[in-house]
């Protein structure tokens, strides 16, 4: 397995003792980044750091002293500045950092004033109140932990993006309806398409406030209130999920969008841009810098350069407009994004999807009504293929019989949509496919993909993925690593190398639409930009409701920075066809 998530966990870890003693911001931050950009990467670092440690230093985020700590443990097992770290502090202290609420100068607070070591202890002293003297733990922050820790009692942690947007999108849709909005939008990092979320941001523009949050308030599925007042209110929902509104002016609305869309790192390059051109950016506007005058330009009155709009502040910062999705800090200021970046309005095809030949829930018929009602011009069933016994998997006389059936309906159709008829077959262990040769040069398309044996080695996972590549007569690399959303790690192959293979035998690599794969991720896709390799985007869809999954793989493809030109679902029913025809 790739060591990479293990390495991020020590990384993150040395940053949060860091953070906890009051060491320097530079160097939390900096471990901060090594964290993620090893979280993020698309081959196992550790096993670049052991065969070409010169390369290693060559990966933006990873400096020399990261670099020799990554080189520590793929020699030693373990990083020695973590171990004195750690060593230095009470065992319990970190994990009080997952507590919502308590950030590193509460948790110092309560360590070095509090006496608290662990999070039983700060039960136990919540329980006796002997906390109430400490600095800033009034009453009301003291209740409001004893809250957040029975809540993380039952919380599932970071939830899936798939989970949250709908929950968000029907938040707004009552709070349009109470008719106290002038401009309203998610916001954080649900807005910017990660996979799971923290929590849910919405920012609004209204005339009348009060009655904005008054209407969350009372919001159907409102289980609790956390917090309500003049510009803030905070609701838990009966998913378990918080949601924070804010309210504004709408001369600040883009301000305040821009602000808490985040990232944290986007926002910070963008003040330091700001503060080169002598302007000040903040969430009310962007505004002259004035040293000698007092107070803040808000509190002077000052009229802000830029704020109503996003797009306003981008141009007075000499920029082009950044969608939200890119907004990471990842060369967004230094390079413009595609013109043609990824748009669910461009998808139309899908090439991967299930009947009820295996385990989906319509007929031929049925999906390819559905493609019909979504706009596309092609689509293609790919039922399980044999090895799949509890999909339902076809085998050879049943994937025959299934091919003359998809054929028949797709003369009935041919006027309106082109069926193909396709399979999604398994990779087997050895790199082989589930299917000999022959049989799947009887189908229109192949979607090759991993299911089973997804805990093996990477340089074993990349073999073995590379195989079904150069196979002829594979169209599209299903969901590669076979990973699931908060559940499962998959495989972690050198995405990068695929990709450049990929490349190079006209193969496209999948994301995943299905909100619990989204794979490929966004940092992989990234990957497959730069190395020039074809993108398919696929739902993966079992039944009608999946169709609409698609957004959550345009959003992932759009943190990847992926143009429409390099998605085969985007491509003219001729050329997806002439494409598709180059493998048989």
């Amino acid at each position: 397995m790739s060591k990479n998530m293990e390495l991020a966990r020590i990384f993150a870890e040395i940053a949060d003792v860091l953070d906890l003693t009051g060491a320097n911001a530079f160097k939390v931050n900096a471990n901060r980044k090594v964290a993620r950009t090893l979280e993020e990467a698309g081959e196992d670092l550790a096993e670049l750091a052991r065969t070409d440690p010169a390369r290693l230093r060559d990966i933006p985020g990873i400096g020399d002293s990261s670099a020799k700590k990554i080189l520590e443990f793929v020699t030693t097992g373990k990083v020695a500045e973590r171990e004195e770290l750690l060593a230095s502090i009470p065992a319990g202290v970190p994990a009080l950092l997952q507590i919502p609420g308590l950030g590193p100068k509460r948790v110092r607070t309560l360590w070095t004033e509090g006496g608290v070591d662990s999070v039983d202890t700060l039960r136990t002293k919540l329980a006796d109140g002997s906390l109430g003297g400490l600095p800033g733990m009034g009453p009301k922050t003291l209740k409001a932990i004893e809250e957040s820790l029975t809540f993380l009692d039952t919380t599932r942690g970071r939830i899936r993006l798939g989970e949250a947007l709908p929950v968000a999108l029907e938040l707004i849709a009552y709070l349009r309806n109470a008719g106290a909005v002038t401009r309203i939008s998610h916001a954080g990092s649900l807005r910017r398409g990660k996979e799971t979320i923290g929590d849910i941001d919405i920012v609004a523009s209204s005339t009348q406030p009060a009655a904005l949050h008054e209407a969350l308030r009372n919001a159907p599925g409102v289980s609790k209130v956390l917090v309500s007042g003049e510009t803030k209110t905070s609701i838990r929902t009966a998913h378990g999920m918080q949601v924070d509104l804010r309210t504004v002016a709408d001369a600040q609305y883009g301000a305040a969008l821009l602000y808490f869309t985040g990232s944290k790192e986007h926002n910070v390059r963008l003040r330091e841009r700001a503060q080169k051109m002598g302007l000040r950016l903040n969430e009310y506007g962007l505004f002259k810098e004035d040293a000698t005058a007092k107070g803040t330009p808000q509190e002077r009155g000052e009229q802000p350069v830029a704020a109503s709009t996003e797009e306003s502040i981008y141009e007075a910062l000499g920029l082009w407009w950044i969608p939200p999705e890119l907004r990471e800090d990842h060369g967004e200021l230094e390079n413009q994004p595609p013109k043609d970046l990824i748009d669910t309005k461009h998808i139309k095809a899908e090439l991967h999807c299930h009947t009820t030949a295996s385990d989906g829930t319509l007929s031929i018929a049925g999906m390819v009504d559905q493609a019909i009602a979504r706009g596309f011009h092609t689509i293609v069933l790919t039922d399980h293929s044999r090895s799949q016994a509890q999909a339902n998997g076809l085998s050879i006389e049943r994937l025959r019989a299934h091919i003359a059936e998809i054929r028949a309906v797709a003369k009935v159709y041919a006027d309106r949509i082109s069926v193909l008829a396709g399979s999604e077959v398994d990779i087997m262990v050895d790199g082989t496919l589930d299917y000999p040769d022959d049989v799947l040069a009887e189908l229109d398309f192949v979607v090759a993909s991993p299911h089973s044996a997804l805990r093996a080695e990477s340089a074993v996972a990349t073999e073995r993925l590379l195989a079904a590549i150069r196979h002829p007569l594979v169209h599209v690399i299903g969901h590669p690593t076979g990973r699931i959303v908060n559940a499962r790690e998959g495989l972690s192959p050198d995405i990068a190398l695929l990709a450049r293979e990929a490349a190079k035998h006209n193969v496209a690599l999948e994301v995943n639409a299905n909100t619990m794969r989204l794979d490929l991720r966004d940092s992989h896709v990234r990957m497959c930009v730069e190395a020039g390799c074809l993108v398919a985007i696929d739902t993966d869809a079992h039944g009608a409701g999946d169709f609409d999954q698609l957004p959550y793989g345009i959003a992932t493809a759009r943190r990847g920075w992926l143009g429409n030109s390099h998605c085969v679902n985007t491509w003219t029913r001729a050329k997806l066809g002439e494409w598709i025809a180059s493998k048989r």
